[in-house]
């Protein structure tokens, strides 16, 4: 047998085992939207909203039964006047996170953001931020009635509507985890565009791995980015010429007491790790788990 100098049990053998764990610790968070894509007009589209994020302690496993993890992949950005698309749901059990909600694009005749587990930002003429699931996400900012486009919802806030009709709004708030024994932002919406002819204004900024949304100095204009990978957060909006930024993929972890013995069974190449007394299973791919 084997111990680290932290004190943490060895992933080979536990000498300590006391049986199976009936309870374990989870976090879910779903992919997240795609901002909005660009237009001929370039306006500024609307920042991805964050994909659902469910975390809490004491959930039930059974014995001897295969647990599903479905980790969901990030929404595309939109194209020529179309809006960003939802991510997708990602799964622990019986445990569903909802999907984050695209960006809206001027050329959609709605100007809204779309509906998720936080919305997608919302354009042009106060375009309405698509609606958050509750107790999962937020909704998106509204559009600011001019020519830019506002950040998606993030799971820890709605996303923001700019104060100036030309800079794009930031993305809602993420959330902080310290599952994994590290701080960890997740699920932030992404950034708004700007209106592409409008000269030098601010971008909106993305957070906890969202995605910038595009602006404009003239002639020349700065592309929105993508969302961090397995950070569940939304892609930045567009204005002009690209696609918006694509959404992130979303992530499954669980953790329980290090006393407690392995699972029986894993699939889909979950990370193991050991910290703070606990043994900790992220999934960044589908699998499963059987206590």
């Amino acid at each position: 047998m084997s111990f680290n100098l932290g004190g943490y049990i060895s992933a080979t053998f536990n000498p300590l085992t006391s049986g199976v764990t009936s309870t374990v610790e989870y976090l879910v968070v779903a992919g997240g939207g795609g901002g909005g894509g660009y237009n001929s007009g370039n306006f500024g589209t609307g920042g991805g909203g964050a994909g659902g994020l469910l975390t809490a302690a004491g959930f039930a496993v059974a014995p001897g039964t295969a647990l599903t993890v479905t980790v969901g992949a990030g929404g595309a950005g939109g194209g020529n006047n179309t809006a960003g698309s939802n991510g997708a749901n990602s799964v622990f059990s019986s445990i569903t996170s909802t999907s984050g909600g695209g960006g809206a694009n001027y050329g959609s005749g709605t100007y809204a953001g779309v509906a998720g587990g936080s919305g997608g930002g919302g354009t042009y003429l106060n375009g309405a931020g698509g609606a958050g699931t509750s107790g999962q996400g937020f909704a998106g900012g509204q559009g600011p009635g001019g020519g830019s486009g506002s950040g998606g919802g993030g799971s820890g806030s709605v996303g923001l509507t700019t104060s100036s009709t030309n800079g794009g709004g930031g993305g809602g708030a993420g959330t902080c985890s310290s599952i994994t024994g590290q701080r960890v932002f997740y699920a932030g919406g992404g950034g708004g565009a700007a209106y592409g002819n409008a000269g030098v204004f601010a971008r909106g900024l993305g957070v906890a791995g969202g995605g910038d949304g595009m602006y404009g100095t003239g002639s020349v204009n700065i592309p929105p980015t993508n969302a961090i990978a397995n950070s569940g957060s939304g892609g930045g909006g567009s204005s002009n010429t690209v696609g918006g930024g694509a959404g992130g993929s979303g992530i499954v972890i669980i953790r329980y007491p290090a006393n407690c013995a392995a699972p029986t069974s894993t699939t889909g190449n979950p990370q193991i790790n050991y910290a703070d007394g606990y043994q900790i299973y992220t999934w960044t791919s589908n699998g499963t788990v059987t206590f």
